[in-house]
């Protein structure tokens, strides 16, 4: 195990981004590490004097040509020293859902201290404090969290991988890579978790397969059979990595309200409801969300074209007449194309003038359904600003 503080302490440090990690990192080193200099820089690649530092801390999501020896990230620091209590979370689709479920799980079955932390909005190094050798870490995992890191959790979760991000990676075979580290460096004493839906690759710990359409008869709050399959992972680690009593287990996975801007009710206005899927990003999840509101009607689609394949989801709207489907913004009108002859397909310009049309298309005692199976970038600062617009527009008409 390497402390962190050791690795930071008497070194030149760079701090490369200062959004949310960028800051926590910067909180960190000056509450708990004694270093020659700590500067923040949020230039680009070719702007980066490496020469003038020891570490470089680079933020998540900063794309860079040619890794060098120097670049570490607060994940990688974190695992340095934790990864033996750590269960890491990642996928691309569920991998919020299923770190707030299993930290509420062992948090109320385990009898022991359970951290949640990461990409869910948790910069790591913000709970170092709070952390003794008994603590349990759940850290939800982005791609670009697992990029180059060189450690993996003790406890590894692979929920899934569909085709995400290309507009940073280029290729899924590249973007599979990264989200590999989840257990790439884990040994034959540690557990990787991992869905039927990921593709093979080389591990030297034990796999455990969880398999999507295997029984699974929770009784959920959470709708759609992809929450079912969450909930799979979360049971099979809390009883049989933690030895929780299985009734308590599926008690609380059953009284799990979930979080917003995934598959969240909005509430009833003039006779139809509305639900908010503003975290869906690709077209799996737009499907897998309208299979799963059983009184669906329209269907609100569209949003950053990062070029992923929707071939999937063009078919989906092709064969589901019974829906209304409204596209909008730039991947909105790359599906629309597809399928524009169709009668119960429109397009807008924006989230205003769909949710508009919506109202007016959809009969009383249906739902209207946004999950956009797109990013949210280039109309909004993220997904979750983009459903509390979609809320407000809701609600306030």
């Amino acid at each position: 195990m390497n402390k962190i503080t050791d690795i930071l302490s008497n070194k030149k440090i760079l701090i490369w981004g200062y959004g949310r990690e960028g800051k926590s990192t910067e909180n960190f080193i000056k509450n708990h590490c004694d270093v020659l200099k700590a500067d923040i820089f949020e230039g680009s690649e070719s702007e980066v004097k490496a020469g003038d530092y020891d570490i470089i801390i680079k933020s998540p999501g900063i794309k860079v040509e040619k890794y060098i020896e120097k670049y570490t990230s607060q994940t990688e620091l974190f695992l340095s020293q934790f990864a033996r209590q750590t269960i890491g979370i990642t996928g691309t689709k569920g991998k919020s859902t299923t770190s707030s479920l299993t930290a509420e799980v062992l948090s109320k079955c385990s009898g022991k201290k359970v951290l949640l932390v990461g990409n869910i909005g948790l910069p790591c190094l913000d709970y170092y404090d709070e952390i003794d050798e008994d603590t349990v870490i759940v850290f939800e995992m982005s791609c670009h969290q697992l990029s180059h890191i060189h450690y993996s959790p003790h406890i590894a979760v692979f929920l899934n991988l569909f085709q995400d991000h290309l507009d940073y990676y280029g290729t899924v075979e590249k973007y599979f890579e990264a989200k590999q580290n989840i257990a790439s460096h884990q040994s034959e004493n540690d557990i990787c978790y991992i869905g039927d839906q990921v593709p093979f690759f080389e591990k030297r710990s034990k796999e455990i397969k969880v398999f999507y359409d295997e029984p699974m008869n929770f009784n959920m709050l959470l709708k759609g059979k992809h929450n079912q399959y969450n909930a799979a992972f979360v049971y099979k680690i809390a009883t049989e990595q933690f030895g929780c009593d299985p009734e308590k287990v599926i008690k609380v996975i059953d009284n799990f309200h979930g979080l917003s801007h995934r598959l969240e009710y909005v509430g009833k206005k003039c006779g139809v409801e509305y639900y908010n899927d503003s975290i869906s990003t690709i077209p799996e999840a737009t499907i897998q969300a309208a299979m799963s509101i059983p009184n669906v009607k329209t269907i609100i689609i569209g949003g950053m074209d990062r070029g992923i394949d929707y071939g999937k989801l063009v078919k989906f709207v092709k064969e589901h007449p019974d829906y209304n489907f409204v596209f909008s913004y730039e991947s909105g009108k790359r599906i629309y194309k597809e399928v524009s002859g169709l009668d119960y397909c429109r397009y807008c310009a924006d989230l205003d003038e769909s949710v508009k049309t919506a109202k007016i298309i959809t009969p009383k005692g249906f739902a209207v359904l946004f999950s956009p199976a797109a990013a949210s970038y280039g109309y909004f600062k993220n997904f979750e600003e983009r459903g509390e617009y979609f809320k407000k527009l809701v609600l306030n008409s």
